[in-house]
């Protein structure tokens, strides 16, 4: 295959498909060797992990977030914005659905795109299982606009209860016991005790009223079983009612009707249960799929329906030895992104193409400013070297700069680090608009 000929597209630029583009961008783009697109339906990225923290405010996506299109400029690559509507394989053409304005107005039509090699990268979303009312009357926090929607709505919630002397406590109802909803019910703790702090000392943590409902045994169902013992412990001393089987029938205007006919109060109800590729993925043909939309693929992490097409990340099917699939997890993007970044170049240059396998370097959930817990490494000790406090705080935040790293390199990963350090004396420690 001639390098000057090669043009690699990349749909979704999470933390795989962000860091393939930078790493490729530098190897083949700067150099001329190939033209690398990067694609997305959104403008700026926001490492999706650190989601339920733009949701509370904690994180500010407008000021926190990478900006694609400069981002392509350093990195070498070019950013398109467009969202993805079909894929010929036979043709190595994709489709990009018309782009609109917010008053609906036609900005760009319908277009195509041909590709040499094509890298789907498009996440996950929640899966509500077709329960009646959750897209009626549930938040969501698989994108950066659907954070922001929760968080304006906290917002209003806070103002509520803390202008009004006859509300009572602002009930929230988070459906999924797993790393989102675990890390967002401490962190809205976390939040609500920094209230006072700009002007809104009515609304106390007392006034907040969380229930975070699970339908398995127990919370963080991938994790190991002390990792959620310890992780319910301390939620249960913030205040958080840890509701453990119980499954959810419907959503209604007023609260989750549980499969016993019990009604869960809620002003606020997201839904973070379950995991599914994204269903646009059903309507492609020739692709091979498992139940949860995600793409089945060779250990080269080439899809079974066609060499060309690689997939990596949330929507990616990719069996391991013991014939179960690669969780879908920040580092597994970030791995997967790696081996393709290498079978390209190998490629290109007539090498054999490297099989894939997961590396699981263990686990960690964040409980706000309260506690960390997980397991390190853990291929090499079963996730049996527990940790918690301070070393886990201090692990947990090393995971994103390690992801800084990737995107940006050593240099700028450091100025961001002092940047946010001035940054947290001139401005609110939560967004507040």
């Amino acid at each position: 295959m001639s390098s000057e000929q090669v043009r690699i597209v990349i749909v979704g630029g999470g933390a795989g498909g962000l860091g393939l583009a930078t790493q490729l961008g530098h190897k083949l783009g700067k150099k001329g060797h190939a033209e690398i697109i990067l694609i997305d339906k959104n403008r700026t990225h926001i490492w999706k992990p650190l989601l339920h923290e733009v949701a509370t405010g904690s994180l500010d996506a407008d000021l926190d977030g990478v900006v694609y299109s400069a981002h392509a400029v350093k990195h070498g690559y070019q950013f398109q914005l467009g969202e993805l509507n079909d894929i010929d394989l036979k043709q190595k053409c994709i489709s990009l659905a018309p782009i609109v304005n917010a008053n609906g107005e036609s900005l760009l039509p319908s277009r195509q795109l041909s590709y040499d090699k094509l890298v789907l990268a498009v996440g996950s979303v929640s899966n509500d299982f077709g329960t009646p009312g959750v897209q009626e009357h549930c938040y969501f926090l698989d994108s950066h606009q659907q954070a922001n929607r929760f968080h304006d709505a906290l917002l209003d919630s806070f103002t509520r209860v803390h202008q009004s002397d006859e509300l009572g406590a602002l009930k929230i109802a988070i459906v999924g016991g797993g790393a989102t909803g675990v890390e967002l019910s401490a962190e809205l703790y976390h939040v609500t005790e920094l209230l006072k702090v700009y002007g809104l000392s009515k609304m106390t943590a007392d006034k907040l009223s969380i229930s975070l409902i699970e339908a398995g045994p127990r919370i963080l169902p991938a994790l190991p079983e002390r990792i959620a013992a310890s992780a319910t412990r301390e939620l249960t001393k913030l205040g958080v009612e840890v509701r453990k089987t119980t499954r959810i029938s419907e959503a209604t205007a007023k609260g989750f009707l549980t499969s016993e006919s019990e009604l869960i109060d809620a002003h606020l109800m997201l839904w973070a249960a379950g995991v599914k590729a994204p269903e646009f993925i059903r309507q492609i043909d020739g692709l091979e799929l498992n139940r949860a939309n995600q793409i089945l693929v060779k250990p080269t992490l080439q899809s079974l329906a066609n060499d060309s097409l690689y997939v990596i990340g949330d929507c990616c099917a990719c069996k391991q030895a013991d014939g179960s699939f690669v969780p879908p997890r920040a580092q597994s993007a970030h791995q997967m992104a790696q081996c393709v970044e290498a079978n390209i170049l190998n490629e290109i240059n007539g090498k054999s193409l490297n099989e894939y396998e997961y590396i699981d370097h263990g686990s960690l959930v964040n409980l706000s400013r309260f506690s960390t817990v997980g397991s390190l490494m853990g291929n090499l000790t079963k996730n049996s070297m527990f940790v918690e406090g301070k070393i886990a705080r201090f692990m947990y935040i090393s995971l994103y700069r390690m992801h800084q790293k990737a995107i940006h390199g050593v240099p700028k990963t450091f100025a961001l680090w002092v940047a946010e350090k001035v940054m947290r004396v001139v401005r609110p420690r939560m967004k507040l608009h």
